[in-house]
């Protein structure tokens, strides 16, 4: 069986950036587990499965627009400093903002505070070594939901 549109896929994986820095891995954990061509996962590692069968090992290159996008100068912006309140902030603490947009602190100055809404990997060429664990067609209600249920079923 070969993974494409709605077939569960369990895969291990590494994901490094360019510089060999471990980002991100399910070594020593459960694999991970999603519903393949439902938009679960960024779209340069759904097109690197694509096709792959149980047992595969292989790496994906993925670059930034096929990843977390391209870093955005529109989505830095100053806010002042005020809008913390008495709160202790730093360089890198993540905050969300009313709109529910998930923003990192980049700069904090006397009377103004630089947030960033791109995401932390926007911008970074991701590389994946992949193992695919297991493959299997997704049934009527894990498709339903959109996401994949556990042994046993999922209770809502």
């Amino acid at each position: 069986m070969q993974i494409n549109k709605n077939k569960v896929a369990s895969i291990h994986y590494t994901l490094t950036d360019n510089d060999g820095n471990i980002l991100d891995s399910s070594s020593g954990k459960s694999p991970l587990v999603y519903i393949h061509g439902n938009g679960n996962l960024i779209p340069g590692m759904e097109n690197g499965l694509e096709g792959k069968t149980k047992g595969d090992k292989f790496n994906i290159k993925v670059s930034p627009e096929n990843g977390y996008g391209v870093k955005s100068d529109d989505l830095m912006q100053q806010v002042p400093r005020s809008a913390f309140g008495d709160q202790k902030i730093d360089v890198g603490m993540q905050f969300q903002t009313n709109q529910g947009q998930v923003v990192t602190i980049t700069k904090i100055g006397l009377d103004s505070v630089t947030v960033d809404a791109n995401h932390p990997l926007a911008g970074v060429e991701l590389n994946f070594d992949v193992e695919v664990m297991d493959i299997r067609s997704a049934t009527e209600d894990e498709l339903a939901h959109g996401h994949v249920h556990g042994p046993g079923g999922h209770h809502h």
